[in-house]
């Protein structure tokens, strides 16, 4: 066993490289340029939006509000006349990336944290580097991807995006579990 805190830089230095290698798959590698499309009509479509003064939140639409909703005459003409939809509001103005990157960082040293809890708890000091890297990156692996399959088995985001999404996750969960691997305690 070893204590998670002796792990701090394994942690620190794998959210990091982490950090950087997303950085570089989002601002140079161009398969993430496609995730999204232009909406038809899209000055109409905001123009009504602002009128309605709709806020940041997450919407659906037709909304029921409870599963008797649901199965309502008025929600079923709604649904099958469409369109159907989830929708994301977010505030006015440019991306806030400042916060966003803090964000990420910070979550980058979260799974970090949970790579070390696993790893640390499973190995002991001095064990072969795959061990490791096998623990390290199964855990980061988990983090950084099984969880975003939910987003299209329930809200329908496109299987497409999920998996490229996953894909970076993977390459994050190599660079964790490789950083853990080299500085392991011996």
């Amino acid at each position: 066993m070893v204590p998670i805190l002796s792990l701090w830089l394994p942690i620190l230095l794998s959210a990091v490289a982490v950090f950087v290698v997303s950085s570089i798959i989002h601002m140079v590698l161009p398969y993430h340029r496609t995730n999204f499309k232009k909406l038809p009509s899209e000055d109409e479509v905001m123009a009504a939006l602002r009128e309605h003064k709709v806020t940041p939140g997450e919407y659906a639409m037709p909304y029921a509000g409870s599963s008797q909703a649901m199965g309502s005459e008025e929600y079923q003409a709604k649904s099958q006349q469409g369109p159907v939809g989830l929708l994301t509001i977010v505030p006015s103005g440019p991306p806030a990336m400042g916060k966003s990157l803090v964000l990420w960082f910070l979550y980058s040293i979260l799974v970090g944290i949970f790579a070390a809890y696993i790893a640390g708890q499973a190995l002991a000091p001095g064990v072969d580097y795959l061990k490791v890297f096998q623990f390290a990156g199964c855990t980061a692996f988990a983090c950084y991807s099984v969880a975003l399959l939910q987003d299209s088995i329930w809200f329908h985001r496109s299987w497409s995006i999920t998996l490229k999404f996953a894909f970076d996750g993977l390459v994050y969960a190599l660079v964790t579990a490789g950083v853990f691997g080299w500085l392991w305690p011996s």
